[in-house]
């Protein structure tokens, strides 16, 4: 009766173990990819200039619109963490204005001020993460950015 009881246990814990992941493999580092299905979709890595316009700060990022897209309203992310902190990425919503897209931050989050959205950051293995976002986004553009970076990583959801 103990042999079995350990056996369970064992079998049990087991089943908890993570599974390797067997997904497709980002071909560059520091870069998220869209998951879609087995295939990477890169996202638009590009900077987004810093200006201060009063309590505010805007960011702003070149285009109307990114060229990486997903039909996804809760987009899964694979990043080889090379360099990066993927637990530092924020998610925020960008809007299109004058042949461009940006954001605008306040110092002091008030209410009904931009913050970032959602995101639940898994490790698959080694350097390999698995980013999701934590809620259902809207169709519009959306970044991704290192908390402590004017880097972005950009993409649509239509």
């Amino acid at each position: 009766m103990v042999r079995f009881a350990l056996l369970a246990a064992v079998f049990s814990v087991a089943g908890f173990a993570a599974e390797k992941y067997t997904g497709p493999k980002p071909p560059k580092p520091d870069l998220p990819y869209l998951l879609h299905a087995g295939n990477l979709v890169p996202t638009e890595a590009t900077e987004a200039k810093e200006e201060k316009k009063g309590k505010d700060t805007v960011y702003t990022i070149p285009g109307e619109q990114s060229a990486a897209r997903t039909p996804l309203a809760e987009p899964i992310f694979i990043l080889d963490a090379q360099t990066s902190t993927p637990e530092r990425m924020e998610l925020y919503k960008v809007e299109s204005r004058n042949a461009q897209r940006e954001v605008s931050l306040t110092a002091k989050r008030k209410k009904g001020g931009v913050s970032p959205l959602h995101l639940t950051v898994f490790p698959l293995d080694g350097k390999l993460y698995r980013i999701e976002a934590g809620e259902a986004l809207e169709e519009g553009e959306y970044c991704l950015s290192p908390s402590d970076s004017n880097k972005v990583f950009c993409f649509e959801v239509y």
